[in-house]
């Protein structure tokens, strides 16, 4: 059975195309008019909606819940105050990265949990020992991503609380008379926040949004939009830059968060006996230094790349859909050595290149590290000049700053 979102019935109204994937059983919209990058574009300069319910959404309270957090969670949920919303990766025991997600803390002891796939099982099993409690509360809301650098006017015209708000800071807040949360959170790597609401009044609370938003240029965008932005952003995603480890076969299928670019989450393990799951193994890792890959940006030489195509009699290709396969990546002083592949590229409309999320020997880590990029140029294998780069490849100051 396939089922809709809370904001189905008003959204659907808006998706001129019809084109749905399906997302954890969910109609998600792929695009809602004939182009997509219109709707990246609305995102990049001014505000754009998602429709993100289908996350699951996990909330976790009791008096072990911190406790409980603090053992399942790589990044130390300790440090997340009340009001403080914190993206953070859970590992199985050797190491690898199962799943990722965002918690907010609503209190010393109340938690929500979102995460892409299904995994309350998996805490539930950690869990039974200690006072807290699991629900499941996917079903009850729905979750509006509102993005871009006019999203902050869009929800202050509704409440002014949100001129305020700092990043990765969430607050309650009324909208068409409706309690939601509000988290300055989002999945593209500009200024943006997310609203949850519960079900019943998320029609409203999105009718809300967009009639605030006429003056902005808002619009809503579907996933084919989102890969861009997230690709721009530096953001990894499940089942493209990593599988989860429980379903993966072999090793090589998996990856550690060091592996993943999330080596920062990491930072002051050594002086901390905090045993999350995975936490010896990934000492280990460090310890050794025994990371396979390190997480880059690839910039692909734009002179280079057009050059390859004309001398074939050919437009040089700026197609902004990912490819759907991984890329190989070889060592430009040797040329044959294989060093690496990228999991997402594509061509950036905002920073006009060919870029990529990428996997490198760590050696080759560094900003600015050559490297060519295997592609296809008239039936024929050719290679690109390429460097990396560091995340993110879009990096705004007005996602992080104040007003």
């Amino acid at each position: 059975m396939i089922r809709t979102t809370p904001f189905h019935p008003r959204l659907s109204q808006l998706n001129t195309q019809g084109l749905y994937t399906h997302w954890q059983g969910h109609l998600s919209a792929l695009r809602y008019t004939h182009a997509p990058k219109h709707e990246y574009f609305a995102v990049r300069n001014a505000v754009g909606v998602f429709d993100t319910s289908p996350l699951f959404k996990y909330r976790i309270h009791g008096p072990d819940a911190e406790r409980f957090l603090a053992g399942a969670l790589v990044r130390d949920i300790r440090a997340c105050a009340t009001g403080q919303a914190q993206y953070t990766l859970w590992c199985d025991d050797g190491g690898f990265v199962m799943e990722d997600g965002v918690v907010l803390r609503h209190s010393e002891s109340e938690f929500l949990l979102t995460a892409a796939r299904p995994c309350l099982g998996w805490f539930e099993d950690l869990a039974r020992r200690l006072r807290v409690t699991l629900e499941d509360v996917t079903d009850a809301y729905g979750m509006l991503a509102v993005q871009g650098p006019r999203s902050r006017a869009v929800l202050a015209s509704l409440m002014p609380e949100v001129e305020d708000l700092a990043y990765s800071r969430h607050l309650q807040a009324t909208v068409a008379a409706a309690s939601v949360t509000v988290s300055r959170t989002g999945y593209t790597g500009d200024l943006g926040f997310e609203v949850t609401v519960e079900a019943q009044d998320a029609v409203e609370v999105l009718d809300a949004v967009l009639e605030a938003g006429k003056g902005h240029g808002i619009r809503p965008f579907g996933e084919e939009a989102l890969m861009m932005l997230r690709i721009e952003a530096g953001l990894p995603l499940i089942d493209v830059e990593w599988h989860d480890s429980r379903l993966a076969f072999t090793d090589e299928e998996r990856v550690t968060p060091a592996e993943l670019g999330m080596g920062w989450m990491l930072r002051g393990i050594a002086d901390d006996d905090r045993p999350f799951v995975g936490r010896s193994a990934i000492r280990r890792e460090l310890t050794g230094r025994t990371s396979r890959w390190a997480s880059v940006g690839v910039v692909v030489d734009w002179a280079h790349w057009n050059r390859l195509h004309r001398d074939a009699g050919l437009l040089p290709p700026k197609d902004e859909h990912p490819l759907p396969y991984q890329s190989m990546l070889y060592d430009a002083a040797t040329g044959g050595t294989q060093v690496g592949y990228t999991t997402s590229f594509l061509y950036s409309p905002v920073l006009q290149r060919h870029i990529g999320l990428a996997r490198v020997r760590p050696d080759l880590s560094d900003p600015g590290s050559q490297v060519h990029l295997e592609l296809a140029v008239q039936h024929h294998t050719a290679r690109v000049s390429a460097s990396t780069a560091g995340l993110p490849l879009f990096r705004p100051a007005r996602k992080t700053a104040g007003r």
